[in-house]
């Protein structure tokens, strides 16, 4: 019985990576909108919970650090690694806030705010995008099955067609070939004359 309980799981990975496939051409958009938002000096903010939050802040590590090739690093933040702002606010303000009170305090207006859920319901996430509505930034989710409140409230969104472990994990695929658009954008925009 466990064996086939892999069996399963792992013919769900199919099906998911199908779902990431069908959606190359949005991906791609969002890596030149992000590389030519994060190029003229905007942010990042990225969230999530559980193992979205890991997503989250690997796609943060991806731009700061480097993907691929060298370039220079990007602003990006994961509002959940930051353990004394986290604890501090959710102890204050409560749980729902976490991500909210730091749009508020890191968000600029251009910036971009990429929300990471496989169930799309999470209340601190849907509060984040009300923070980030307001203070002007674009808001982005890659989220599990739609319809959900997530992707039905931020500007735009990729939804994965799989059960929730298999969202998840083809959420690693899709910020990958969302980095890979990202740099190849920067290295245009650097070649075109900029100074990336």
């Amino acid at each position: 019985m466990p064996e086939q309980a892999v069996l399963d799981h792992l013919a769900q990975a199919q099906p998911a990576l199908l779902s990431v496939q069908r959606q190359a051409r949005h991906l791609t958009e969002w890596g030149l909108e992000l590389a030519a938002r994060l190029f003229a000096g905007h942010r990042l903010l990225t969230a999530g919970n559980g193992g979205s939050a890991a997503e989250a802040q690997h796609l943060s590590a991806e731009l700061v650090g480097r993907f691929d090739g060298e370039r220079r690093p990007f602003s990006a933040i994961a509002l959940h690694a930051e353990t004394s702002a986290v604890t501090a606010i959710a102890n204050d303000y409560g749980f729902d806030q976490l991500y909210a009170r730091q749009v508020q305090g890191h968000g600029r207006p251009g910036d971009v705010l990429i929300l990471f859920s496989t169930s799309g319901a999470s209340p601190n996430l849907l509060a984040a995008v009300q923070a980030a509505h307001s203070a002007g930034l674009r808001t982005w989710a890659l989220t599990g099955r739609v319809p959900n409140p997530l992707a039905a409230a931020c500007e735009d969104f990729i939804a994965i067609d799989a059960p929730a472990a298999n969202a998840q994990e083809a959420h690693l695929v899709a910020l990958h070939a969302l980095c890979r658009s990202f740099d190849a954008e920067i290295e245009r925009l650097t070649n075109a004359g900029g100074t990336a």
